[in-house]
């Protein structure tokens, strides 16, 4: 078993001086990130499929040609290759980044943008 708390994270990226992310967790095709990044979002669009967690903060998501506000508690999908980042973001902003399945992404049933909420 393993488990991830947010001070925990938080510690092991405060521990990477500089960094905006860190790698707190892998297993298979998984890979557990926190980010938080410094004023601006200068990430690149990702080879495999990511959702986020939002752990605290809020500001706006732009993902491809939609813009989204977003809040604590919310998640967010992105699949792989898409253009994504986040902006107008609260000085605490955070997020665990969740990476997972084959490069280029998974294709499945689901709906993208539906919720079962």
């Amino acid at each position: 078993m393993q488990r991830l708390t947010v001070n925990a994270a938080l510690a092991a990226l405060a521990r990477e001086k500089g960094a905006e992310f860190v790698t707190v967790f892998s297993h298979g095709s998984l890979e557990v990130e926190i980010y938080r990044p410094d004023g601006v979002d200068r990430q690149q669009p990702h080879s495999r499929d990511e959702i986020y967690v939002v752990i605290s903060g809020s500001g706006q998501f732009v993902n491809g040609a939609s813009r989204l506000p977003f809040e604590a508690g919310e998640v967010l999908f992105v699949p792989a290759g898409a253009e994504h980042r986040f902006e107008d973001f609260s000085k605490d902003f955070a997020t665990w980044v969740f990476f997972y399945g084959p490069e280029g992404g998974e294709t499945g049933g689901g709906q993208p943008g539906r919720s079962s909420a």
